[in-house]
């Protein structure tokens, strides 16, 4: 079973070659790649099998308003399992890790934007995020509360880090 663990430097060559192999375009490869250069990663956790990496979750800083005040808040993007190691728990683990890291660093919310099946075992809920103006809003945009801190009630605003901006651009 691989090992979950915070990425390092020498990861990046390895991280941005799974996100190439994993998605039919560059764009998440290059979306990690500017959240890093513009300091809006705040976790990146990889999977490790015998000493290859294996997957890969980023969390990224994002502006989100509620209630009248800065809410802090994460989006969780993107989530990337090599094709020979999916179907074993990897994704699942570096999900639930990167849940715990975040709660333990004082996150209130965390947002996603994905399979409804998938992320709702965690906890994400797309009424959770259904109050907060987003361009990526609907079914697959869902939000976790990740400690008791104060309630949040919406409408709110929810924006990603601008790297997010250049998602479809080619």
């Amino acid at each position: 079973m691989a090992v979950i663990r915070a990425a390092t430097g020498g990861d990046a060559p390895a991280v941005d070659a799974l996100l190439r192999t994993c998605f039919p375009r560059d764009e998440e490869a290059r979306l990690v790649q500017h959240l890093a250069i513009d300091g809006d990663l705040v976790l990146v956790l990889v999977a490790e099998d015998g000493g290859a990496i294996t997957g890969m979750v980023a969390a990224s800083r994002m502006h989100v308003t509620a209630d009248a005040r800065e809410v802090a808040a994460v989006a969780i993007a993107p989530l990337a399992v090599a094709r020979e190691a999916r179907g074993q728990g990897v994704g699942e683990a570096l999900t639930a890790a990167a849940i715990a890291h975040l709660r333990s660093g004082g996150a209130e919310l965390a947002f996603v934007l994905g399979d409804p099946a998938f992320y709702d075992r965690f906890g994400f809920d797309a009424a959770v995020a259904a109050g907060f103006d987003s361009p990526y809003a609907g079914e697959h945009f869902m939000a976790l509360r990740l400690n008791d801190g104060p309630c949040i009630h919406t409408p709110g605003t929810a924006t990603h880090a601008n790297a997010f901006a250049t998602l479809g651009d080619d």
